[in-house]
């Protein structure tokens, strides 16, 4: 185990890190605001990737490709909205992931059919094309360093949002106590549509901040929602706060176990049993965490405070 490496899956790790953060926190709102599962968010970070990509290639430029993929991640999102998804507010779960579920084949053929099922790419700006020496001359990707400081930018904004805005505050306590909020004469239908708008488009970011580095391709976001919901139950359904400490934990967890679990069970087991057991340990760590967190605070690490 070097330094070096060490240094480096810590980056990875927090950016892994950022990307959920993301697409959970827009995810915990509406689970907790509205008691909605939407497993079609994944989707939703897929497109704003596929946007994206469509205005780089109208515009050449990838700043216009972000915002333009951010204003379009934010009109399919409100469309979806009003089309499908209020009108399974009032449904039980059940009907809501059948439903869901639905929107995701649907979109993930639409993206099939409208730009193929090659990945596609969506090259870094020249600003932040390059890399910089970190330890032992080890060059770190400059994007890479934006997307974790952009995400933390972003984590910022919410949080101000969220504690000292007047929507935050109804928002806050739509997460406490959506039917009082409703007796109290907001419009929460209002809200439901601001909350699953505001989701959408941080989810479309975090596909567009993606699209760099990773493939755009149908179903990208699939693996993703299924961390997303991890990190809310680990961090707490509705908890800001908790989304975005336990995207961290998660992906500091996750890439930092696929990294050095087999040198860790070379501790304890002979290097061929460690080279068996390490691999399937790094692939369930994440999910005995969620199990422990099940077990001692079904609540969630940083749960939403009731008061």
């Amino acid at each position: 185990m070097s330094t070096t490496l060490l240094a480096v899956q810590t980056l990875n790790g927090l950016q892994l890190g950022i990307l959920l953060f993301l697409i959970a926190a827009g995810l915990t709102l509406v689970f907790g605001v509205m008691d909605f599962i939407n497993l079609a968010h994944g989707v939703q970070y897929m497109l704003g990737a596929y946007l994206a990509v469509a205005g780089y290639q109208l515009t050449g430029s990838f700043w216009l490709a972000l915002i333009i993929g951010l204003a379009l991640a934010l009109f399919c999102g409100l469309v979806l909205e009003f089309l499908v998804f209020r009108r399974l507010y009032d449904r039980d779960h059940l009907d809501q992931v059948l439903a869901t579920f639905g929107v995701i084949l649907f979109l993930n053929e639409a993206v099939k059919v409208i730009w193929g099922a090659a990945p596609l790419s969506l090259p870094a700006p020249n600003l932040l094309d390059g890399a910089i020496p970190l330890v032992n001359n080890l060059q770190y990707p400059v994007y890479r360093l934006a997307l974790i400081v952009s995400g933390l930018g972003v984590a910022a904004l919410l949080y101000v949002l969220v504690t000292r805005t007047r929507v935050g505050m109804l928002v806050r306590a739509g997460a406490t106590n959506p039917d009082m909020v409703a007796a109290l004469g907001v419009n929460i239908r209002r809200l439901f549509m601001i909350v699953f708008g505001f989701g959408t488009m941080l989810a479309g970011f975090a596909g567009i901040m993606a699209a760099p580095i990773l493939s755009v391709e149908p179903g990208m976001g699939d693996n993703l929602l299924i961390l997303a919901f991890v990190v809310i139950v680990v961090g707490g359904i509705g908890s800001i706060r908790g989304a975005f400490l336990a995207a961290l934990i998660i992906g500091l967890v996750d890439t930092l176990g696929r990294s050095f679990a087999t040198d860790i069970a070379k501790l304890a087991l002979p290097p061929a049993a460690a080279n068996d057991v390490g691999p399937a340990l790094a692939s369930m760590l994440i999910y005995i965490l969620m199990a422990a967190v099940l077990f001692f605070r079904p609540s969630g690490l940083f749960p939403v405070r009731s008061a």
